[in-house]
C-alpha cells in the first residue's frame, strides 16, 4: 500500500497509517462535497471525526489529506469597489497680501544724509526762554515805561487812537503844568479827587461811598470811585473798558507812577492827556478850542466849566452846556476856594 501524499506542512495522525478495516463502498465524495461550505464555521471544520470513521478505499487513500483547522488557506475573497476615505476639509486659504513688487535688479545709489539733531531736547529750553521773557516784559516793563514817561512827555494814548479811528479828529497839544493857570489843578481835586494829596494812589473811602451809592440804586447812574492817579495810569499806559485784567493793571501801575512820578507829574500829565471833547486831549488844546485862550490865562470858571464836562466828554458839551452842567461847574466853581483855602492841592504846587 503506498503511503498516502502529505500535503505541505500537514500532519497525518497515526490513525491514518495503520491499514484501514473493510468497510462497504461509499460514494465518491466529489470536490464540491470535500470542500468546505462557505459560509461554515471554523469550529464546525475544527469537530473531531467519528469512532469508527468509514474505511476509504484504495482510490480515496491518494486524496490529499485536509489540512488542519490552523492550517487552512484563507478564502479568497473577490474584490469589490473600495470606496474612498473622507478627505480632510481643505485648509482655509491664506489672507490676500498686496502683490510684491520686486525691486529693481539696477543698484540703486542712495546718497547720505546725517541725521537731524533731535529738535524735541531743545523745546523744553525754548519754552522756558520764552516764558521767561514774558515775565521780564510783565515785570520790568512797566516800571520802565514810568520811569521814561517821567521825563518824556506822552506822544498819544490808546483812547486818541480809538477816536481818530472813530472820526473825531486828534487835537492833543502838551504844556506845563507850570504854564498852566493854578485853577485847573484845584477844579480836578475838588471835582474828582478831594484826597488827592493825602492818599497814596487809592481813597477806599471813596471805593465803598460808590459801592454804597450804587446798591442803592443798582438800575440808577453807576458812580465811580477812582481817584486822579488811577485815571492817569488807564489813560496813559491802558486802554477804556471794564475788566478784571485792566483794573489789574491799571492797580500795578497806579503803584508805579505814585512811587516813581509824584504828585505833581501825576497831575501833570492828567491836565495835558485828559479828553475834554470828541478830539480834543490836554487842557491847552482844550482851552483854545472853547476859549480862545491860553492855558495859563483861564480864570476859576473857565476852569470849572472844562472840569465839569470830564465825566461824559462826548456827551457834555463846554460851549452851550445844558442845565445839569451848569449847575456842576458851578459847584466846581465854588469849591475851588475851599480847596484853594485848605490847601488840598497843596502837594502839586507851582
Amino acid at each position: 500500500m503506498t503511503p498516502p501524499r502529505q500535503g505541505k506542512g500537514s500532519q497525518v495522525s497515526a490513525e491514518d497509517l495503520d491499514p484501514p478495516e473493510a468497510e462497504p463502498p461509499t460514494e465518491a465524495v466529489t470536490p464540491e462535497a470535500a470542500e468546505p461550505a462557505p459560509h461554515a464555521s471554523v469550529r464546525e471544520e475544527a469537530a473531531p471525526a467519528d469512532p469508527e470513521p468509514p474505511a476509504e478505499t484504495a482510490e480515496e487513500e491518494h486524496e490529499p489529506v485536509e489540512p488542519a483547522p490552523h492550517e487552512l488557506a484563507p478564502v479568497p475573497v473577490e474584490p469589490g469597489p473600495i470606496e474612498p476615505e473622507p478627505e480632510a476639509p481643505p485648509p482655509p486659504p491664506p489672507p490676500l497680501s498686496p502683490p510684491r513688487v520686486e525691486p529693481p535688479r539696477e543698484a540703486v545709489v542712495i546718497p547720505f544724509r546725517p541725521a537731524p539733531k533731535p529738535a524735541p531736547a531743545r523745546r523744553p529750553g525754548r519754552l522756558r526762554r520764552i516764558i521767561s521773557v514774558i515775565l521780564i516784559l510783565l515785570i520790568a516793563g512797566p516800571p520802565l515805561q514810568v520811569v521814561v514817561l517821567r521825563i518824556v512827555p506822552p506822544l498819544f494814548t490808546e483812547l486818541m487812537v480809538q477816536r481818530l479811528i472813530q472820526g473825531y479828529g486828534w487835537d492833543y497839544q502838551w504844556r506845563p503844568l507850570s504854564q498852566m493857570s493854578p485853577a485847573l489843578a484845584e477844579a480836578a481835586v475838588a471835582s474828582e479827587d478831594a484826597r488827592f494829596c493825602s492818599h497814596h494812589g487809592f481813597d477806599f473811602q471813596a471805593m465803598q461811598a460808590a459801592m454804597r451809592h450804587n446798591e442803592r440804586r443798582p438800575n440808577g447812574k453807576v458812580k465811580g470811585g477812582s481817584t486822579i492817579s488811577q485815571q492817569t495810569a488807564k489813560n496813559v499806559f491802558l486802554w477804556p473798558g471794564r475788566s478784571y485784567v485792566r483794573k489789574g493793571m491799571e492797580a500795578w501801575y497806579t503803584v508805579l507812577i505814585e512811587t516813581l512820578w509824584g504828585k505833581r507829574r501825576i497831575m501833570e500829565v492828567y491836565l495835558n492827556v485828559v479828553e475834554f471833547g470828541p478830539g480834543v486831549y490836554g487842557a491847552q488844546a482844550a482851552s483854545q478850542h472853547f476859549f480862545h485862550e491860553d492855558a495859563s490865562r483861564l480864570s476859576a470858571a473857565q476852569a470849572a466849566h472844562l472840569i465839569a464836562v470830564l465825566p461824559k466828554p462826548l456827551s457834555w458839551r463846554v460851549a452851550a452846556p445844558g442845565a445839569y452842567v451848569a449847575k456842576r461847574s458851578r459847584r466846581i466853581d465854588g469849591a475851588i476856594g475851599t480847596v484853594r483855602d485848605d490847601g488840598l492841592a497843596g502837594c502839586v504846587g507851582r
